[in-house]
């Protein structure tokens, strides 16, 4: 299975916000965290914010910051909002599927519980978890902050 690149930048927006907490942070200053346009930031922002994730400020004094404490963003839901829309093999699209085997195929079923069991690993894990005494992350991401708030387990 491959992430996506919009779930990869949700993700790195995250982290970004949790390793600044109760701060506001630019959407400049994440797209050069990211390493990613701000173009395609913004846009991936304004999904976060629709879904909750994120609360944003407009303005000279706006930014944005987590929408929710970083313990109860749970990280399978994250990437469930982001990858459902991409189906997982062409038989799983509806509209664009013109594999003649579909209808016999057991490679589907297998891909499904695939599937399943990559968002149950994800599920257990927190954006807390991720984050939070995470040194080297902080390092790269807010090396004059640490994070603070109760620790999740990280499930590798």
């Amino acid at each position: 299975m491959r992430v996506t690149k919009r779930t990869n930048i949700a993700m790195r927006v995250l982290m970004y916000c949790a390793a600044h907490p109760d701060e506001l942070v630019t959407k400049a200053e994440v797209s050069r965290a990211c390493a990613a346009s701000e173009n395609h930031v913004a846009q991936i922002i304004n999904q976060l914010a629709q879904l909750g994730y994120l609360h944003t400020r407009r303005g000279r004094h706006g930014g944005l910051e987590l929408g929710r404490p970083a313990d109860r963003i749970v990280i399978g839901e994250v990437f469930r909002a982001f990858e459902a829309p991409v189906p997982l093999a062409e038989c799983f699209a509806d509209a664009d599927n013109t594999c003649p085997l579909t209808d016999a195929c057991r490679l589907r079923g297998i891909l499904s519980r695939a599937a399943e069991a990559f968002y149950a690993t994800l599920d257990p894990v927190t954006l807390d978890a991720l984050v939070c005494d995470n040194t080297a992350l902080l390092e790269i991401l807010a090396p004059e902050r640490a994070c603070t708030g109760p620790v999740g387990e990280v499930l590798v």
